[in-house]
């Protein structure tokens, strides 16, 4: 079993930036995907960026432009940049992994709050 812990969510102004990280422990070699989804109450959760194994990556058209995802597959990490934050990217962030099997994890989330 995967277990993955976000880390780097908090208050940022409009414009400004954080970086997002997703530690994952457990049954780290399996892991085929992992990535980033938000969510805002009243809404579903939704698509941010995901990167494959192989390298291969799924990122959100209203994102593609201001974030950036990268993996750290030795270290079993994976990192979302996030720039030019806008007052609409306010949402928990919520890691996510897919392993070989098809068994998907997630973490616990991460608040995003973008806010002058």
């Amino acid at each position: 079993q995967v277990q993955l812990v976000e880390s780097g969510g908090g208050l940022v102004q409009p414009g400004g930036s954080l970086r997002l990280s997703c530690a994952a422990s457990g049954s780290s070699s399996s892991i085929n995907v992992m990535g980033w989804y938000r969510q805002v109450p009243g809404k579903l959760r939704e698509l941010v960026a995901t990167v494959a194994r192989a390298g291969s990556r799924d990122t959100a058209d209203s994102v593609k432009d201001r974030f950036t995802i990268s993996r750290d597959s030795p270290k079993n990490t994976v990192y979302l940049q996030m720039n030019s934050l806008k007052p609409e990217d306010t949402a928990t962030y919520y890691c996510y992994a897919l392993n070989m099997n098809g068994l998907s994890s997630w973490g616990q989330g991460t608040q995003v709050t973008v806010s002058s």
